[in-house]
């Protein structure tokens, strides 16, 4: 083969390999779809199951719990984190709802029953939790004309998501932040060193592949960095015995926060929590002081 058949044939061969690599990226980075059985009835609350609009032209599922009693309502809108589904949050269904809010449970695109996208991130729950937050100020019984009385709920990366939607949006009145880690390139570095990747030069390639994908850079989307631009009341739980993402995150957003930010440690780990229930208390009385 002469020299100039040679050239075009490599650079085939090295676009193909690189296809594949990111082929196989965007496998391993991909959120597994989990479909739960359980619902709000479950737990004895009458409940509808809504679809609604996101970006992309997209559609998300949702529980939603009305209030019971003459309105107006305060609502929160709770996400799960990354892999899960509305189900891994429903026991906060009935303290909620228990306290007088309308609770809307609801799934980021590419989990659960909600839709597929291109892929999955933390801007983009972001966005899909605003999205939950118009579709209560519209069917919430809020009131018409109010942004207040709106509080959003979130796990890991689900935690991240509600502190950036409630930073580009000051009409939501409260976030709870449930084992939020600091920043996106410290959670995927222990992703690397768990999957054997090297840190360089490997692991810093993907890091800057993934922010072009998603469109952001990590520290502009840091809970680290948006606990900053947040002006409403923010609390954050987190489990002493989180390995997934260790406690002194979750004291070092509190750091980085200002007066409004309050830090509640509980007994569990990143997704299980040991005395659930003497803890919620604590989270109900925070948002409905906050709303109130």
């Amino acid at each position: 083969m002469g020299y100039g058949l040679m050239v075009p044939a490599v650079a085939i061969t090295l676009f193909i390999a690189l296809l594949l690599v990111r082929r196989q990226l965007h496998r391993a980075l991909a959120p597994e779809r989990v479909v739960g059985t359980a619902s709000p009835a479950s737990v004895g609350l009458a409940f509808s199951e809504i679809r609604f609009p996101t970006r992309n032209g997209k559609t998300l599922a949702g529980w939603f719990v009305p209030a019971t009693g003459p309105g107006p309502h305060p609502a929160v809108a709770v996400v799960h984190g990354w892999g899960g589904n509305a189900e891994t949050m429903l026991p906060l269904a009935a303290p909620l709802h228990a306290a007088g809010f309308a609770v809307l449970l609801f799934e980021a695109r590419c989990h659960g029953r909600s839709e597929e996208d291109s892929f999955a991130s933390l801007p983009r729950f972001a966005e899909d939790c605003a999205a939950a937050v118009d579709w209560l100020r519209i069917h919430a019984g809020l009131g018409s004309g109010t942004n207040a009385g709106i509080a959003l709920v979130g796990h890991s990366v689900g935690a991240g998501a509600a502190l950036l939607a409630a930073a580009r949006d000051p009409g939501i009145a409260a976030v709870v932040s449930i084992a939020a880690f600091t920043h996106p390139e410290a959670m995927m570095r222990r992703w690397f060193a768990f999957r054997g990747i090297p840190q360089r030069p490997l692991g810093s390639l993907i890091l800057r592949y993934v922010e072009r994908v998603i469109g952001h850079r990590f520290d502009d989307i840091a809970p680290i960095a948006t606990i900053r631009r947040l002006h409403c009341p923010v609390l954050l739980v987190h489990g002493a015995e989180d390995a997934t993402v260790p406690v002194e995150e979750a004291h070092a957003i509190h750091a980085a926060g200002g007066p409004n930010v309050q830090l509640k440690i509980v007994a569990g780990s990143h997704d299980d929590y040991a005395d659930l229930e003497r803890e919620l208390p604590v989270l109900v009385d925070f948002l409905r002081a906050a709303v109130r």
